[in-house]
């Protein structure tokens, strides 16, 4: 592991940026990648501090800046954060891998921000998407990790893909005044919509995918056993969301799961899937930065 000297000290803030070099932990037989990521510095840190784990074709810096951003916002507040590039993304050797390989360059990134910051004794991991879902499923086998911060985590299947599109937009169509209106007026075909709705509804009754690499089986299993403590953050208009909430609607087992004690839960009204605006970003921040600060 190699820490960079170049340093960046933010205006208006005792905060440095630091580059770091390390690799992924071992895994069976397959060669190490060489990493990088960005480590924001309070001036005094303290002992908690949050890793940012990417999803999907990501790298370190976040759709709209929103991963530099937080991280700097984070750690003006005092919380030291690193968020890094997965392998095979940004400047991370490697082919990429998809969020079900994702723990040896989570447990690598954790071994070079406690080497990196002394003082911590206690790291949340922070994700987006399928990088919650990576993230919460690495969390019960790494004792260095007692919290979680989930944004619209990652739980497609086709048949949950189908019950949420039913329950979120076939349904409220019908209680709207325009949809009536449209389908009076003739803007609407109503043979096409028909058999739309059939197929959706359809979709509703197969299977969901119970494969050990599915991500809702996955995930359930993984915050069953995890036993730190949670925030789960939600966009208002994402289908995603609404996945996850057609989920608990439907099953006892995720109920449960978000009905601990250790769970805190909260909506950004009118966001979209990456929080898009300033605003929705400033919400997000600030929901992290109160949760932290009860840690």
């Amino acid at each position: 592991m190699k820490r960079d000297s170049s340093q960046q000290q933010l205006a208006g803030h005792s905060v440095r940026e630091l580059p770091l070099r390390f690799r992924s932990a071992a895994e069976d037989g397959e060669a190490q990648a060489r990493m990088v990521g960005i480590l924001s510095l309070p001036a005094a840190p303290g002992p908690r501090g949050i890793l940012i784990v990417t999803g999907g074709p990501q790298y370190r810096v976040g759709s709209h800046r929103q991963f530099v951003l937080l991280a700097r916002a984070l750690a003006a507040q005092g919380w030291p954060v690193l968020r890094f590039d997965l392998r095979g993304m940004g400047d991370s050797e490697g082919s990429a891998r998809d969020y079900r390989a994702a723990g040896p360059d989570i447990a690598g990134a954790l071994a070079q921000f406690l080497d990196a910051v002394p003082t911590l004794r206690e790291v949340a991991l922070w994700g987006l998407c399928d990088g919650a879902t990576a993230a919460a499923c690495h969390a019960p086998r790494d004792a260095r990790v007692n919290a979680l911060i989930l944004l619209n985590p990652w739980v497609r299947s086709s048949a949950g893909l189908a019950r949420a599109t039913l329950r979120h937009y076939y349904l409220p169509r019908l209680l709207q005044g325009a949809f009536w209106r449209k389908l009076a007026s003739g803007g609407l075909q109503p043979g096409a919509s028909l058999a739309s709705l059939r197929q959706v509804a359809a979709a509703t009754q197969e299977a969901a995918p119970q494969a050990d690499d599915a991500p809702a089986p996955a995930l359930l299993r993984a915050l069953t056993q995890f036993q730190g403590k949670v925030l789960l953050i939600l966009s208002g208009d994402d289908l995603g969301a609404r996945e996850w909430q057609t989920l608990l609607h439907g099953d006892g087992a995720w109920r449960a799961v978000a009905a601990r004690a250790q769970w805190t839960q909260a909506q950004v009204d009118g966001a979209n899937h990456t929080f898009a605006s300033a605003a929705w970003r400033g919400e997000v921040e600030q929901l992290c930065a109160r949760w932290l600060q009860s840690w």
